[in-house]
C-alpha cells in the first residue's frame, strides 16, 4: 500500500482559503480521538485563525503596516498548520479516513486513472426522522459518491450524489420502513465503481 501523504498545498492559498482550512482543521481535530497529543492545541489553532481573520479585515484598510501585520499572522497561522500536518502524518496510521477526519486533505501521488474499488457501507444511523446518516469507504480516486435505495424488490431510485463518503445525510425516507441502500464511486478510468452490497435499514 502506497503511503498517504498529507497535502501541503495551503500555503499557497489566498488570505481567505487559508483562514478556512484553519478553521476546518481546527474544528475537526477538537475532540479527535484519533488526534489527542497535537503540538497545537485546536483552540490555540481556532484562536489563531480568528487573529489572522481580523487582520485581513483591518489590511483592507489600506497601509504598510497593517499590511505587514497580516502577513505576519499569516506566516504564523501556515507555520502552525504545517506543524500539525506533519504531527496528522505521523499519527494517521497510512489510513485516508483518519488522516481526513483531522480536516486535512491528502495528495494524490499517483496521477494515474485507475478503475474505482467497489465500496461498502459500513454503518447507518438514524440521523432524525426521514434521515438516515451513511459512512462508507472511501476511494482516493473518487471524485464523489452515489447513492441510491429501495424497498423489498422495488426500483433503485438515486438520493444524491456527494462528494465524500463518511457522514452523508441522505433523507426523505418513510418512518417504520425498511430500505436498502447503495453507493458506488464516481471517478477513475471507468467513470463508475460497482454498487457495495445492500445494506438495509429501518427510517425511523
Amino acid at each position: 500500500m502506497a503511503t498517504l501523504h498529507v497535502a501541503l498545498g495551503f500555503a499557497q492559498l489566498p488570505d481567505g482559503k487559508l483562514s478556512d482550512v484553519g478553521l476546518t482543521v481546527s474544528t475537526k481535530l477538537e475532540n479527535n480521538t484519533y488526534f489527542v497529543a497535537t503540538p497545537i492545541t485546536p483552540l490555540a489553532l481556532k484562536n489563531e485563525v480568528a487573529e489572522f481573520a481580523e487582520a485581513i479585515a483591518n489590511a483592507s484598510q489600506g497601509g504598510t503596516q497593517l499590511t505587514a501585520i497580516k502577513n505576519a499572522k499569516r506566516a504564523k497561522l501556515i507555520e502552525s498548520l504545517r506543524m500539525l500536518a506533519a504531527y496528522v502524518q505521523s499519527a494517521g496510521q497510512n489510513s485516508l479516513e483518519i488522516i481526513l477526519s483531522s480536516g486535512f486533505e491528502v495528495n494524490k501521488t499517483d496521477r494515474t486513472r485507475r478503475p474505482l474499488t467497489k465500496p461498502s457501507i459500513t454503518n447507518i444511523d438514524n440521523f432524525a426522522s426521514t434521515q438516515l446518516m451513511m459512512l462508507a469507504t472511501p476511494d482516493v480516486n473518487a471524485r464523489a459518491f452515489e447513492f441510491r435505495a429501495r424497498v423489498g424488490t422495488g426500483e433503485w431510485k438515486n438520493v444524491g450524489v456527494y462528494t465524500k463518503a463518511r457522514n452523508v445525510l441522505i433523507g426523505d425516507f418513510v418512518p417504520g420502513q425498511v430500505y436498502d441502500v447503495q453507493t458506488r464511486a464516481v471517478g477513475g478510468s471507468t467513470g463508475y465503481s460497482d454498487w457495495s452490497d445492500p445494506v438495509s435499514h429501518m427510517a425511523t
